[in-house]
């Protein structure tokens, strides 16, 4: 079915090639529980693992469940092809080691989620792989950090705890000059943003949060774009322009595109190379289960946005809150990347600054009874954390303030629940937050 003028909600649930199972008719996608598969003949065998014609090998690689999500996902995304993997933070690793070897950088935003800034400041500079962070309130600062080693840019579309939405074609059109690819996390912004459309080449997920929606599975994606030449400067991205030696010698810049006819050398690499050796892939299980989340994934952000907006407009009116943080509360260029970039809602997170400090907004949080006090975000049911000494908490202060994590702060995750259930928790939590600082004052 083509899906060039359908609308997400469609996407959703039609995307890909998947109508029915060939043999049984069925319409659900099936579970393909198996490791291996048959062989045609020799020459079948040798030519899939020749890169001859793509094929099912193994299912570490590849799966019949795996292959109907990642059609539909990249479908969503407008995006050429896709790989699942294990889980968000295994997206961000492959995207990275898919272009970047011992000895290269990246430029990556201050912006980012805790795992991913310790992943990156610490695991990556084991390999040899440097990371140079760029304030993205100012898209010059990454090309500043640029030299003859730079080989992507990369930032989160929706970062919390700041909330600034990234400047996604202000990056990616600095990227261009030096054939600098921008990888860009969109986890938190499913449908309400299209980097790829902005200029962004990559596209990582975790599918664990608003795509998965239920809090049910662990997955991770790559949306390969096929909007970047990975061949225009050779030196710029060796990767793709010198001959890989652990798979005879192929140039995946070219290869590639003469195998499949089309530009998604970096989704093929990634699978063939690093899946295939790391391993790190997503069982076809919970390839089903986020393909059931996926195909409510337009309905439901609708939902979380509203509810969301709902909650900032009572927020700041409450006397017990010093500062709310949303997209829509941002100032000057901030403010209008979020009208650029966003569309039909400014996302399901909401960062809030109480009065009272660390002390009240431990006393919020576990006051709070429906909200669930969770290390997670994109679950249909709404969810608090204090991040400072949660996900965050792995981090130096010095980082932490540059990641926008104060020791008050505290993240509200916007169910689908109704806005009045959903605000008459908050009032209770932050009812009691306050007579607890009366108490401490007295």
């Amino acid at each position: 079915m083509s899906t060039k003028r359908q609308n997400p909600e469609t996407i959703a649930i039609h995307g890909g090639d998947y109508r029915s199972d060939p043999t049984t008719k069925a319409v659900a996608v099936p579970i393909y529980r198996t490791t291996s598969y048959q062989f045609d003949s020799t020459e079948h065998a040798a030519n899939l693992f020749a890169l001859k014609e793509f094929g099912n090998i193994y299912t570490r690689i590849m799966n019949p469940t795996n292959d109907a999500l990642e059609k539909r996902v990249a479908s969503l995304e407008g995006g050429l092809a896709c790989l699942t993997v294990a889980s968000g933070q295994t997206a961000s690793s492959f995207a990275i080691l898919n272009v970047a070897q011992a000895g290269d950088n990246i430029v990556s935003s201050t912006d980012l989620y805790g795992g991913t800034i310790s992943l990156f400041t610490h695991t990556l500079s084991k390999l040899g792989i440097e990371v140079r962070y760029a304030d993205p309130s100012d898209p010059k600062n990454f090309e500043k950090a640029v030299d003859d080693k730079t080989r992507a840019f990369y930032g989160e579309t929706l970062p919390n705890p700041y909330l600034r939405v990234f400047p996604i074609k202000e990056v990616s059109d600095i990227g261009k000059k030096y054939n600098i690819p921008l990888i860009m996390d969109n986890t938190a912004a499913p449908v309400i943003c299209k980097p790829l459309e902005h200029g962004a080449a990559i596209v990582v997920y975790s599918l664990t949060k608003y795509i998965g929606g239920h809090g049910t599975v662990v997955g991770g994606a790559l949306v390969d774009g096929g909007n970047f030449d990975w061949t225009a400067d050779p030196k710029r991205q060796p990767l793709f322009n010198e001959p890989d030696a652990s798979y005879g010698g192929a140039v995946w810049g070219k290869v590639v595109p003469e195998l499949t006819g089309a530009n998604v050398s970096f989704a093929v690499r990634a699978r063939v190379t690093l899946l295939r050796d790391l391993g790190s892939a997503l069982s076809p299980d919970n390839a089903f289960g986020i393909i059931q989340g996926l195909e409510t994934v337009a309905l439901r952000m609708k939902q979380h946005c509203s509810n969301a907006s709902k909650v900032v407009d009572y927020l700041k009116k409450n006397k017990e809150v010093a500062r709310v943080i949303y997209p829509t509360e941002h100032e000057g260029k901030i403010a209008d990347r979020a009208k650029k970039y966003l569309n039909d809602g400014n996302g399901g997170l909401v960062g809030i600054e109480l009065k009272g400090g660390t002390e009240a907004g431990k006393r919020f949080i576990e006051s709070l009874k429906m909200f669930y006090h969770v290390a997670n975000i994109g679950d249909a049911r709404s969810l608090a954390i204090h991040p400072a000494t949660t996900t965050h908490s792995q981090l130096t202060e010095k980082e932490l303030l540059a990641s926008g994590v104060t020791p008050g702060y505290v993240r509200l995750c916007i169910g689908i629940e109704h806005i009045d259930d959903i605000i008459e928790d908050l009032e209770q939590a932050l009812n009691k937050s306050s007579k607890g600082n009366l108490k401490a004052v007295s």
